[in-house]
């Protein structure tokens, strides 16, 4: 080859090469334009502290792009942790370890006093716990709840905080109507701890290592950070670190209605039941076992999906009329319009991009 002909040659496949960096995201047949348009938005500062975005398509990843840190960063996806928790509970069931969501809680806590007796707490089943619509006086969005979780966290037994706040009373207005689905919400972290040692005494192990036995081993995910309450019992509330990529089986593993590559890990049955409508939170969203539950509008299009959701506006999104799951990590915590960011790169960008 001569030296004219040989320089052509490398001008052409650094052309081809440099046309293929810019169309890689169009390969999946996802429009390269709104996603390159939401990266530039990101790392121009338009999207506060977005750790990573990742987004799979008929069980395949089509894209994964990191913004603070890499593969390997594990991240505090806060409350997320309960939905997870709810997955230890389905399994729980199917193993015949617990015998359903109607169970009752306080046998799990026998020879524990507790105070503000009340005949009614014998009632509070697990389903009350995972749907957030127990009896307990337990609101983290009342900065006055008895049970808000910052006044839980100064103490030593968590457990015992739990089991003694007061139950929660609902003045009724005239001509009120009854809750839909018959419960009241009240976003409750106390409770959502309180499945661990339930966990613990149905199963015999504590719940991070139950987590690890038969959910995170059969997925992979080999690197799970916990906290602990003083006391060293598993918060199933929130605060589980895992990495995007982990995040994004948990997604795709309740998108295949509890199958990982060809394997039961919890029933249909469970994940239809925690994906389901069983409270109202408002006009627009409703919340299952532990899984929040919203119709997203983009481009006046209708998107329903449930998704895990934590502080800062980390969200793990399935949309399952386009066999979509999506990871959105973020450290924007408490802050104004968190979660209100990590919706808009749904339905301005990723949306808009899988139509």
């Amino acid at each position: 080859m001569g030296r004219l002909a040989a320089i052509v040659f490398l001008l052409i496949l650094a052309g081809c090469r440099s046309f293929a960096q810019v169309t890689s995201s169009g390969v999946n047949g996802i429009p390269a334009d709104h996603l390159e348009a939401m990266e530039h938005a990101i790392r121009e500062g338009a999207f506060a502290k977005i750790g990573s975005v990742l987004i799979a398509r008929d069980g395949k990843t089509v894209y994964e792009r990191y913004f603070d840190g890499d593969a390997a960063t594990l991240r505090d996806t806060r409350s997320a942790t309960k939905s997870i928790t709810d997955i230890l509970v389905g399994i729980a069931i199917d193993e015949h370890k617990l015998s359903g969501a109607s169970a009752p809680i306080l046998p799990s806590f026998s020879g524990r006093h507790m105070a503000n007796p009340d005949p009614r707490k014998t009632n509070i089943t697990i389903e009350d716990l995972l749907t957030m619509s127990s009896a307990l006086e337990c609101d983290d969005w009342n900065d006055f709840s008895r049970g808000n979780e910052e006044r839980m966290y100064p103490l030593e037994d968590w457990v015992q905080f739990a089991l003694d706040l007061p139950l929660r009373g609902h003045m009724k207005v005239p001509g009120e109507a009854p809750p839909k689905y018959g419960r009241r919400f009240s976003y409750c972290t106390a409770g959502a701890f309180l499945v661990s040692p339930i966990l613990e005494h149905a199963t015999g192990i504590a719940a991070d290592a139950y987590a690890q036995t038969h959910l995170f081993d059969p997925l992979g995910i080999r690197d799970a950070q916990w906290v602990y309450s003083p006391l060293g019992i598993p918060q199933t509330g929130g605060g589980l670190r895992l990495t995007s990529n982990d995040l994004l089986k948990i997604a795709e593993l309740y998108q295949n209605d509890g199958v990982w590559n060809g394997k039961r890990i919890v029933s249909r049955e469970w994940v239809r039941a925690s994906t389901a409508p069983h409270v109202q939170i408002d006009e627009q969203t409703e919340y299952g076992y532990f899984w929040w539950l919203k119709t997203f509008i983009s481009a006046e299009k209708h998107y329903p999906a449930y998704f895990m959701s934590g502080n800062g506006g980390n969200k793990v999104v399935v949309v399952p009329s386009m066999h979509l799951s999506i990871v959105i990590t973020s450290t924007n915590y408490n802050t104004h319009g968190m979660h209100e960011q990590t919706e808009k790169l749904l339905t301005d960008y990723i949306l808009p991009a899988m139509q």
